[in-house]
């Protein structure tokens, strides 16, 4: 029984409406009120009657609810994200008047597309980093996915850590060494060079911990590009690219499985190109990766100065390679020993370094002399002594 009822028939008993309200602390206007409204209603209007108003001006209106609940819907059996921000962020730029955030999170959770979870650590906690500028950081990380027949392949990300725009993704049966570094090289060749590398303690970024450098760690030292390295066991330090691939991942399993990895790499390519021109993001202020990736200008790796650039060529049958500067082409000889090598050539104003593209080898590196045609190596022209070229004892034999 509830206290008005109570309250109603201590009156009806015959006590006075003073007493009643002396007794259970209340005025004697209430008193007043319960008995009226049993009067004229009965029990029921005796109850606690609910303060909502019948009707709300501002309440959001029928089809603003249906663009709300129909976008989540698609966005999320497409694997996207679908939360309040990125719903606004799609109706802003769509033309609609969005909604608040939280206006959103209603319509959702009315709608029962809301699953109630724990409260979670609030944002402010977080001490989070970004890079002021693009190509400051490059985070990398790999992970596993497997294809339609279960066969396990291995997703190499490339990401940028102030744009969080998606350099490089690609899919492989297992991610080693030299494609880290190839899939670095065409990053590079495609969005210049990074200041700087992040990325965790595998064996395929770093052999620190063996005493020495692997091929990729060597590319890095010879661009002058920083290379850090997390703490054992402490992802958060990359939680940018591993964030990326929770995104990845949740759209993945929205697609139909990939039976080959050709099949696999089209699935990243559109996403791909999904995350960085089409979808918003809250902590880029809900631009696009590609929108905050070109607002400003890039960094470069902070040991190189003036003019320099990367290409790539091969060493021709005479033992040279050739290259353009102030207009002038220039001979550069490598060595008949290097004949057919595939190299690349580190352009630093008149500083040039040649490597081998397959071994990370530097074969030669020079000033350049622009009153010459021809960089000499300084040994006699021609093939090597000994080699089969100048009849030495191993053509003899």
């Amino acid at each position: 029984m509830s206290k008005n009822r109570v309250i109603v028939e201590a009156v009806l008993a015959g006590q006075s409406h003073g007493a009643v309200a002396r007794q259970y602390g209340i005025s004697t206007v209430w008193v007043g009120k319960l008995v009226a409204r049993w009067r004229i209603g009965g029990w029921d209007a005796v109850e606690r009657q609910s303060t909502r108003p019948k009707s709300n001006p501002n309440a959001s209106d029928q089809d603003t609810v249906a663009k709300v609940v129909a976008l989540r819907q698609r966005l999320a059996g497409q694997g996207l994200d679908a939360g309040p921000h990125t719903i606004a962020a799609h109706l802003a730029r769509d033309g609609h008047r969005a909604p608040s955030v939280t206006t959103i999170w209603r319509i959702l959770a009315r709608a029962g597309l809301i699953t109630p979870e724990p409260r979670k650590r609030p944002r402010r906690s977080y001490v989070r980093f970004e890079a002021d500028l693009p190509n400051e950081c490059w985070q990398s990380d790999f992970t596993h996915w497997p294809l339609a027949d279960g066969t396990d392949t291995e997703i190499l990300t490339f990401l940028d850590d102030h744009a969080r725009y998606a350099l490089s993704l690609t899919a492989h049966p297992t991610v080693t060494v030299a494609i880290v570094l190839g899939a670095f090289r065409a990053a590079i060749d495609t969005h210049g060079i990074p200041e700087s590398t992040l990325t965790d303690n595998g064996l395929v970024f770093t052999t620190r911990s063996r005493g020495g450098r692997n091929s990729f760690e060597r590319e890095l030292v010879i661009l002058g590009i920083t290379q850090k390295n997390g703490k054992p066991n402490h992802p958060q330090t990359q939680g940018k690219v591993e964030r990326f691939q929770q995104t990845l991942k949740k759209w993945l399993r929205a697609q139909p499985p990939a039976s080959t990895i050709h099949e696999l790499q089209e699935q990243l390519d559109r996403f791909a190109h999904h995350y960085n021109h089409d979808r918003p993001h809250r902590s880029l202020g809900q631009r696009t990766p590609a929108v905050a990736y070109a607002a400003r200008a890039k960094a470069t790796p902070t040991g190189r100065d003036g003019h320099w650039r990367i290409r790539h060529d091969k060493v021709d049958k005479t033992g040279r390679i050739t290259i353009r500067h102030a207009s002038k082409l220039h001979h550069i000889g490598i060595g008949y020993e290097h004949t057919g090598t595939t190299v690349r050539v580190l352009i630093h104003d008149l500083h040039i370094t040649v490597i081998n593209s397959d071994t990370g080898e530097i074969i030669r590196d020079l000033q350049l002399d622009t009153t010459r045609d021809y960089q000499p190596l300084g040994r006699p022209p021609g093939p090597p002594k000994g080699s089969p070229q100048r009849g030495g004892r191993k053509a003899q034999a």
